[in-house]
This record gives C-alpha cells, structure tokens and sequence, in this order.
C-alpha cells in the first residue's frame, strides 16, 4: 500500500512539475473552418506543413465553433493544410512562417467530400487519435480494425477500453461505462448492448470518442465515463450504400449479412441499415471447491461444456426534413428481433469426507429465449440567430420484450451404481418487458467571445414487469411450483436539468464548469411477496474543466466530477435462477445507487502523445458477492453495495511511425484498486496493482494490402473478492480493395495462440472456489463487402436522443 502510494505521489509530482515551455516571440495563425453552407467545421484538423520535406511544422484542432489558433516559434516555409473526416482536403499558398508573424486567413470553407469510389485513396492504415480538453477521438474510419470487424471489436480496441468475455465493456480499469450512439444513448442492457454491437459492422463507424469524465449536458448515470460512437456522414452522391457478408468460425460457422442506404431527394434525406448476425461459442468451464465441514473437507471438481448461439436481426432507419436553413426535423426508428439457445452440460465430481465412494452430480441445462424491442426518437432543432444560439429537444419511445425458458436436468449417483440414479428437474420461465418515454430539452447560447452557455431539462419515465415461475419435478414426477417464483413491477421517475459555463481566463487558459440536478422516484413491488420498496433522492452531481496550454507542444487538461450508477432493474428483482443444483443466483431488492468522485490530469505533448493520471472514489459500489452454505455445500450469488472503492490509474499511449509504410500506437496503463467491505460476518479489505500493455501495428503494403496486428497483456488483477491471474492474446487482420475499390475482401483471425484464458480464485472467509475457463476465443473471419454510389451530393445529418435507462435492463 505505501509503495503503491509513493509511486503515484511520485508520477504525480513529475508531471505536474514539467517545466512551462512556452516561448517569447510567437507567430499566431489563426482563422475559421466553415463548409460551404457557411456552416462550422469543429475538430478539423489544421496543419502548418514544410515545403521542404512535406512534415509537419505545428497544429491545432479547431473547436466547436470552427475557431483555430496556431501559435509557433519555428521558422519555415509553409503551407496551411485543413482535413476532416467527410471533406476534401484544403491547402492554402505558400507563406514564410517566422517568430512575430500574424496571419488571419479569416473563413477557410471545405467543400464536401465527393466520395464517388474512384476517387477515395486511403493514407493511413493506423487509427488517427485526436486529443480535445474533455474526450479522446479515435477515428477507425478507412483502417484496418474497421474492415470486417464488428463495432464491439473496435470499442475494444480503443486506448483505456477493455472488452471482457461476457461482452462487458471496461473504461480505465473500471465497470459502469455507458455507451452512447450518434450522442443518443443506447437504452440497452449489457447483454443486449454487447449482442447489438456485434451485430454492427465496424466498418459504419466514423470514430469513437472516449469521455473519462463528462460534463454537465450528459446524464450523470454511468461512473466510469461515456464511449460515444459516431457512425459516418456520408458526403456522397444521392444515394449511397453497401452490401457486405461474411462469417467466423471458431468451432461453429458464424454467418453474418448487412446493408445499408443512404438517399436523398429535395429537403428530405433519408438512411436505413439491415444487419443479421449470428454469434456462438463454446465455454470450457473447469470450477473447484473446498467446502470445511466438521468431519473434514469436501471436494467439488465441475468440468462443464456451454455453448452459445444467438441470433439477431437489427434494422435502424432515419428519415430527415429541413424544414428551412435554420430549422431541422427528423425521426429515428430502431427495430430489433433476437433468439438464443444455450446448452450448459456439467459434471461434477464430489468427494465427502468418511465416504469411501465419489459421488457423480450431472447435469444438464437447456435455455432458449426470444426478445423484441423498438424504439423510436423524434427530435427538432433550430438556430436562433447567426451568434450560435440554438435550441433542440427529442422525444424518446422504447418498449422491449423478452421470454425464456430453461430446463435443468440432474442425475445423481454414487461409486460406478450408474443404474442407481435420483433424478430432478427444474423448469424456469422468465417473461418480462419494459418501457421507456424520455423527453428533453436542450439550449445553447454564446455570451460573448469564446464564451458559452449551456442549458436543459429532461424527464425519463420507466415501467417493467419481470414475472419468474419455477417449478421442480422429483423422480420424473409432476411439475410443483416452487416458492420462490415471483412477480416484480419496478417504476422509476428522473426529472433532471442542468446548466454548464464555457469561458476563458486567457488565451492559455480556458474552463468549463457545470451542475447538474436529479430527482429520482423509484419503486419496486415484489407481487408474490406483498413487498413494495420505495426510494426517492435528489442529487447534484458538479463538474469542472480547465485546460492550461504552456505551448504549442504542451498542454495539461484537468477535470473533476460526480457520478451515478443506478441499479439494473432486473438486479432489484428478489428472483432465484438455478445456474445448476451447486449454484443459485439471486436478486437484492435492497440495492441503492452507487456515487463515484473522478478526478483527472490529462497532459498532451505534442497532440499525440499523451499522459494521463486519474483518481475514483465509489461509495455503495455494486459487486458480485459470493457466499457458500457449507452444511448444504451451495453457492450463491448476488449483487450486493460494497462500502467503498479505490482507483488510481496512469496511463500512456505513445504513437510511433516506424516506416512510412509501419505505424503503431502503443499504451501502458497502471491500476490499482481496492475493496473494501463488510460481507456478513466477514470484513473485506482487497487491494492490488496491475497493469495492462497494447501493441498495435498498422502496415500498408504493396499491391493494395493493408494489415494489421495486436497484442494485449492484462497483469494480475481483483475483482471484489476473486483474484484473476494475469493472460494476453493476439489478434491480426489483412484487407484488399480490388475491381477499382468496389469490392473488399478481409481476413481477420482473434486470439492465434489460444492464449486468453481466465484463472481465477476466491479465497475469503469460508470460500476457496478456483475457476479456469476458455471460450472459443480463437477464430477466423472472412468479409466480402460491395460498395455502391449515385447522384448528386448530400450530407445526411444525425441528430441526438436522450436517456440511459436502456443500459440498466439487465
């Protein structure tokens, strides 16, 4: 503990104290990126370029207004080069750069893009990273990574991102990410997000923006950040598209289909995507128990098979009115259809004490579920005046359904009697379904120059009924209902508003500072068990950025806020689910929201290179509790509040162009995390260091291939209780472009050397559980995708939605 403080107290003092760099004589270039609707360009990349060697000279990023500002002390003869994502490049006249020079280019426009297919020409194979004060951008769009891949290969690609096996989506060494699409959140569960994301092509992805800690205007749900994923803004002829196929096989042949359009005609623009995804795999669980009993230790060795297909049918299609060039109206429809099937077959091996005979437990699990959901956005906004001010607002719909039904089978013997088995059975339906009406409003106005202020209120209004009937059979008997079969309605009302300053103190020295309030009126009703748990809380959840540029080469973003993570709805449920006759899972009625304090220093060293240190503090922090009888030798799990929670975090991600035809992008990132809680009569105290390395190379070769490959090493690590040992793996990817760019063939394999495989342990109080598991990781996937374009030129336009309560379905 003092060593783990005494190296982040040093990294901290080291990187505050980095001397002030900046210089005495500086040249300003500044200006203003517009389209050629007159209309901002924010995030352009601008350049200054030597003529002589073609590097580059200084940069900046230009901010959501479409301001930049480039401030040098170099001497060169240069040009100002402006790109982004959708628009063809701008290159000014030579000038000579020099110490005293101001140079105003006033409004620099950008013509859209054509992107007819003979005219695209990829330059980069690596992934650009763009680093603004409040988020991380990466842009995928034209790489590797994005060809043939799904969106959550991607995600978790991203620098600070971990993607578990469970699809469970880790931000800086922590849960509780909530994810965002086109600034609309997503509505889903973790389950469902993760089935969903990979049912989307990587390759509809424009860039992922990762954003450790939000300001005010986003829903403070979520303590460990927001990951907003931007889908593409096809600048492209009237109609646009593409069709692509595919299939993994890691030990099951996994087909995969989608198509996409895009249209416009007059003031209507409209778009629509169709994606079938089938994902499966094979989970080899190995699980050990020391149960103490009186008479001595028994032993439970499991060796269990389960495998997993689900399919998912996703369609999602916009449809887009300006109403004139102020005003903007559109409509959002998201459709989905999902069915899985899960066979779970287990034996285990039991040893008990002052028996001379091993007893056989086998069982078997057979599960199907069918779900549905729709969901629908309305949104409109409007430009005030020519100054920046605007209003929007969106109008949310969901409504979700999902049914399944498991049997668990369990024959059990003794010695090599096999003909002397007790059998039973457990039948489980779970029906349940939700919905969800949001509405919010949101106002933007500037209050002088590079001044802004931000307002807006939302409301979300929840409804779900989640009904679980089990029932047992004894010996091929009759089906008896089970007590603990029930009914639960849960009811969440969120009003909220917030409002948010964005000002200067210098040219060197901006800030952003916000508040944001929640009210929130929750209740759960247990049917079957008269049970009915209120909860209502008013919250303020403040937060603060100051960006501190010492030069052209340095800055030093910090930020600070608070947090909330309300419960899964399907968590408060006081249900019981049989994972098998050993194990049970429960629900906790009882859970409260967990409140998370974040803090970060961010410093940027020549906008690629970048240092980050990060503190979090969760009081009531959810985590999975495991508990044993040991006279009835059962497990059980639930989610429970832990007291409190610790993270420090450091982390680096250095950029290195090793040829002009060799990139690579490469992070370290330090954690340590503590638990601490009282768990029955038991008192938790955990705490550890580890560390997680990513190596990504990026190659562009001759004959029109690109390709790629990645390796990942997490270190040892906790997790409430359990202690997981330390695994990496290694994927990689080539792609080919043939017939003029229409066509595109990639071939990516996951985990070549079969090596990510999770060993576990929990050892605390009377628990000593081990675990060694391996999904089918391990594959190879082909894609062939077909782009087509046609027409004259347009910009279809994505607009925002509101709301995280999809993210706590499950």
């Amino acid at each position: 503990m003092k060593t783990t403080n005494l190296l982040f107290l040093t990294l901290l003092t080291y990187l505050l104290g980095v001397s002030n760099l900046a210089a005495k004589d500086i040249s300003r270039i500044s200006g203003k990126i517009t389209d050629q609707n007159e209309q901002a360009v924010p995030y352009a990349n601008v350049a200054l370029i030597d003529l002589t060697d073609g590097h580059l000279v200084d940069g900046a990023v230009s901010d959501e207004n479409g301001a930049f500002l480039i401030e040098s002390t170099k001497t060169a003869k240069v040009k100002l080069v402006v790109s982004s994502i959708g628009f063809a490049q701008f290159e000014s006249e030579v000038f000579e750069l020099k110490p005293g020079l101001i140079k105003d280019f006033g409004s620099v426009t950008i013509e859209d893009e054509m992107t007819g297919l003979d005219e695209v020409t990829v330059k980069s194979s690596r992934p650009e990273i763009i680093i603004e004060p409040d988020k991380t951008t990466i842009n995928v769009e034209g790489t590797v990574m994005a060809e043939g891949a799904n969106a959550l290969d991607v995600i978790g690609r991203s620098p600070g991102i971990y993607v578990d096996q469970d699809g469970i989506i880790n931000l800086n060494g922590r849960t509780g990410a909530t994810v965002m699409i086109n600034d609309r959140l997503t509505y889903m569960s973790a389950t469902d997000l993760a089935n969903f994301l990979r049912a989307m092509p990587a390759e509809n992805i424009k860039s992922i923006e990762v954003i450790n800690n939000p300001s005010a205007r986003f829903d403070a749900e979520g303590s460990a950040g927001v990951i907003n994923i931007k889908l593409k803004k096809n600048t492209v002829d009237g109609m646009f598209g593409n069709i692509q196929a595919g299939a993994l096989y890691n030990g099951q042949w996994l087909p995969n289909t989608g198509v996409s359009l895009n249209v416009k005609k007059g003031k209507w623009s409209t778009n629509a995507n169709l994606n079938y995804n089938y994902y499966g795999n094979y989970n080899d669980l190995n699980i050990y128990r020391n149960f103490t009993l009186p008479e001595g230790v028994s032993n439970f060795s499991q060796t269990s098979r389960i495998t997993t297909r689900n399919k998912n049918l996703f369609f999602n299609g916009a449809a887009n009115y300006e109403i004139n060039e102020n005003q903007n109206i559109a409509l959002n429809v998201q459709a989905s259809d999902y069915n899985d099937m899960n066979d779970n077959s287990s034996l285990t091996d039991i040893i008990v004490p002052d028996m001379s005979e091993v007893s056989y437990l086998d069982s078997k699990n057979d599960a199907t579920g069918t779900g549905n959901r729709i969901f629908a956005n309305l949104h409109y906004d409007a430009k005030l005046d020519t100054l920046g001010t605007k209003i929007s607002s969106d109008v949310d719909f969901t409504r979700m359904n999902s049914d399944s039904k498991s049997l668990l089978t369990n024959m059990q013997w003794v010695g090599e009697n096999i003909s002397d088995v007790m059998d039973s059975k457990i039948l489980t339906l779970n029906d349940m379904y939700y919905n969800i009406f949001t509405a919010k409003v949101d106002f933007v106005k500037p209050v002088g120059k590079g001044n802004t202020i931000e307002t807006g209120v939302k409301g979300s209004w929840v409804k779900s009924d989640n009904n679980l009937d089990l029932s047992k059979s004894q010996e091929d008997g009759p089906f008896i209902p089970d007590p603990s079969s029930n009914q639960f309605i849960y009811n969440e009302n969120v009003l909220a508003a917030y409002v948010s300053y964005k000002g200067k103190f210098s040219e060197k020295l901006s800030y952003q500072v916000g508040l944001r309030g929640e009210h929130s009126d929750i209740t759960g009703n247990s049917v079957t068990l008269n049970q009915v748990n209120n909860q209502k809380y008013f919250n303020l959840f403040p937060s603060a950025f100051l960006q501190h540029k010492l030069s052209d080469n340095y800055q030093i973003v910090y930020n600070v806020n608070r947090r909330i993570t309300r419960p899964n709805y399907r968590l408060l449920n006081p249900f019981v689910y049989y994972i098998d006759p050993l194990t049970t899972e429960t629900g906790n009625p009882n859970l409260t929201p967990q409140y998370s304090n974040n803090f970060e220093m961010n410093h940027v060293v020549k906008g690629v290179y970048q240092f980050t240190l990060g503190y979090s503090e969760t009081e009531d922090a959810f985590m999975q509790v495991f508990v044993q009888n040991e006279e009835e030798r059962t497990t059980t799990t639930y989610t429970d509040n832990f007291d409190k929670t610790r993270n420090a975090n450091f982390r680096a991600i250095i950029p290195v162009d090793i040829k002009e035809w060799w990139a690579t992008s490469n992070m370290v990132q330090v954690n340590y995390n503590q638990y601490k809680s009282q768990i029955g009569d038991d008192y938790l105290n955990n705490s550890n260091t580890s560390f997680m390395v990513r190596s990504q190379h990026n190659f562009t070769l001759p004959l029109g291939f690109k390709a790629e490959i990645m390796g990942i090493y997490l270190g040892p690590q906790i997790w409430g209780q359990g202690r997981i040992e330390g695994f990496g793996w290694v994927d990689a990817g080539v792609t080919k472009s043939i017939m003029k760019d229409k066509f595109t063939i990639s071939v990516n394999g996951t985990d070549l050397f079969r090596t990510q495989v999770i060993k576990a342990d929990i050892d605390f109080a009377a628990i000593d559980t081990s675990f060694r598991q391996y999904r089918s990781n391990q594959g190879v996937r082909f894609t062939l995708k077909y782009t087509f374009s046609k027409g004259e030129s347009f910009k279809v336009k994505s607009n925002s939605g509101s709301s995280e309560e999809r993210n706590r379905l499950d």
